[in-house]
């Protein structure tokens, strides 16, 4: 009789099923990085061959042709290190811990520059190229706006210039709106 040795390590490859399921992951997050606009693409960290093969499925239109592009990506995405790629999504959705951190960080601040105006020393410092008359009137005007119970549009609009203020390339992006308003808890 030939039992197995228990001291022996065995070292098993994964499955068919789950080869699978890893494969149809990198296809999927190659399909996200496909919906992405060719400015935000540009700032996902990635191989030229992983560039190219995601500019060319921005030109496919069809259907099947788009589906063949993809697996081809999700074949590249193989030998790519797909944890820089999916902190660069996570961070342009808004879903990563960095950037939920950071949008607190915003908010306390927005909180703090409503309850007192000297917090406009401490913006001037931390951010040299704020325009603080600007950021002068947003305040008043919120303010007048919580009063009047009026929509909270400069209240909205005072995050937007403190979070393009935070991170200097995306300005252009707040300005066209891409990114989603947060939601207001009142």
């Amino acid at each position: 009789m030939n039992r197995p040795d228990p001291n022996r390590v065995i070292e098993e490859r994964p499955s068919k099923s789950q080869r699978k399921r890893d494969s149809t992951a990198l296809q999927d997050i190659g399909a996200e990085l496909g919906e992405l606009s060719k400015e935000r693409l540009a700032k996902v960290p990635m191989s030229e061959r992983l560039r190219d093969a995601m500019e060319e499925l921005l030109r496919v239109t069809k259907h099947e042709a788009r589906r063949r592009q993809l697996q081809y990506i999700g074949k590249l995405m193989r030998d790519e290190d797909v944890a820089p790629i999916r902190e660069a999504l996570d961070a342009l959705a808004g879903v990563s811990r960095a950037e939920i951190a950071r949008q607190h960080k915003l908010e306390n601040l927005r909180e703090r520059l409503l309850e007192d105006e000297a917090v406009l020393g401490e913006i001037a410092s931390e951010f040299p190229d704020a325009d603080l008359q600007h950021l002068r009137n947003l305040r008043r005007n919120a303010l007048k706006e919580r009063e009047a119970s009026k929509p909270p549009r400069s209240y909205r609009e005072l995050f937007k210039v403190l979070r393009a203020l935070s991170q200097p390339g995306r300005a252009a992006e707040d300005e066209d709106g891409d990114f989603e308003d947060e939601i207001e808890d009142e």
